[in-house]
């Protein structure tokens, strides 16, 4: 009997198992890789087929990139504050981590303004145009979606439901707002080089 209790709580250790709700995120995430996995993929298939227009990618583009890089280092900071039980400092690199995620959207929007401008609709006629629009409206309800989880986590700060103790679901928060983040490196990267 004695023994059996002892491999059970074995099996229970958290260094031996998964979180479960960590393995969800990191499926949700797997699941997002794929997606813009074939989007890029049918990006570079249907652009060697022609009827391909040029154009240059909206200079607000590159500043949501410095953004998306700025927040990933506030996140992470918001994450590692917390951990030493420095509160304070980590709710207000969390709020940042928000602001710049905002700020993210609103380059995102002011880039599809541009884009407009320059004549690059949304359209079927024109697959080139539509790849940007799609990929970039895609990312941007990820972000959103970031958002939402960071507002969770600015919530539970508030309510002092977050100290070293139970850091947990913002280690998630920070880890899908890293992958968001690296996301968007790749495919700012990406529509540059293959346009």
């Amino acid at each position: 009997m004695a023994t059996q209790t002892i491999e059970k709580n074995t099996f229970r250790d958290p260094e031996y198992l998964i979180n479960p709700k960590r393995a969800i995120l990191w499926l949700l995430i797997v699941a997002s890789v794929m997606l813009f996995a074939g989007f890029t993929s049918a990006y570079i298939v249907r652009r060697g087929e022609g009827n391909w227009e040029l154009f240059n990618l909206p200079s607000s583009f590159l500043y949501s990139t410095i953004l998306i890089v700025i927040s990933s280092i506030t996140m992470q900071l918001s994450l590692m504050r917390a951990k030493n039980d420095v509160l304070s400092q980590s709710k207000i690199l969390l709020f940042s981590t928000f602001a710049l995620g905002l700020a993210f959207c609103l380059t995102q929007y002011l880039g599809w303004q541009q884009l407009i401008a320059d004549n690059v609709y949304f359209a079927f006629s024109n697959p080139s145009n539509s790849f940007v629009y799609v990929i970039t409206g895609v990312h941007v309800a990820h972000v959103l979606g970031g958002l939402f989880f960071v507002l969770a986590m600015i919530i539970q700060m508030l309510r002092n439901k977050i100290n070293s103790n139970n850091t947990l679901f913002l280690s998630m928060c920070n880890t899908y707002w890293h992958f968001i983040g690296i996301l968007w490196i790749y495919l700012y990267i990406f529509l540059t080089l293959y346009r």
